[in-house]
């Protein structure tokens, strides 16, 4: 893709949707406290085609990229991505904005509230875990605690903590969550990070600057 159609095609996506900014070539963003919403514009590895993407990312974690946390295709009811034509984006980008925004697990046209995104992030987490007994979906389930506590929400992130361990509890003893050895340090860690809003909020401030996310208004 060339630098001018990627000028083109980055405007006119934020002109649909006007509330997010844009962050980077093909990538628009809007902060809602400690979450990135995001919408990215994937280019094909030929450059002839792009995937729109819906996202979100927690700034509660260390993490060198803004990542592609429940991208919205994961939730369609086909498992392909739709592709769309730079060739042909003038005349069918509209309908992909409007196909993404119906399937996207978070509200684009207006700002989701904290307890929408904590319980996408739990959903996320539940359909990872459905039927498993090794940990999985560790990101979504640190991150459902991790932002309701960020966020001021104290009663939300207790909540999410309490179905961190009945998760946790379907789990076979002999597993732990990657990087662990004991679930129950796992588990004593979070509890401690979401009882800790200071450093939370720390964390953030300390990844919009990594990030140069200071444009990107909360």
């Amino acid at each position: 893709m060339k630098k001018a159609d990627a000028r083109r095609v980055t405007s006119d996506w934020a002109e649909l949707f006007p509330e997010f900014t844009v962050w980077k070539p093909l990538r628009l963003l809007r902060r809602i406290g400690p979450v990135l919403q995001g919408i990215t514009l994937n280019r094909s590895t030929s450059g002839e085609q792009y995937y729109p993407t819906a996202h979100v990312h927690a700034l509660t974690r260390d993490f060198p990229v803004v990542s592609l946390s429940l991208a919205h295709y994961l939730h369609q009811p086909v498992a392909a991505k739709e592709a769309v034509d730079v060739g042909r984006h003038a005349d069918t980008f509209r309908g992909a904005a409007g196909r993404m925004a119906e399937r996207s697990p978070l509200p684009l046209r207006r700002r989701p509230e904290i307890a929408e995104i904590v319980l996408a992030f739990r959903s996320a987490a539940v359909a990872a875990q459905r039927g498993r007994r090794i940990p999985t979906g560790i990101p979504e389930l640190e991150d459902m605690v991790l932002v309701a506590a960020a966020a001021g929400e104290r009663a939300l992130a207790e909540e999410s903590l309490d179905r961190v361990r009945q998760i946790a509890d379907t789990w076979s003893k002999r597993e732990a969550p990657m990087g662990w050895t004991d679930t129950r340090d796992w588990i004593a860690w979070l509890a401690e990070r979401a009882g800790d809003p200071a450093g939370l909020a720390a964390t953030v401030e300390e990844q919009i600057v990594r990030h140069g996310l200071a444009k990107v208004p909360s």
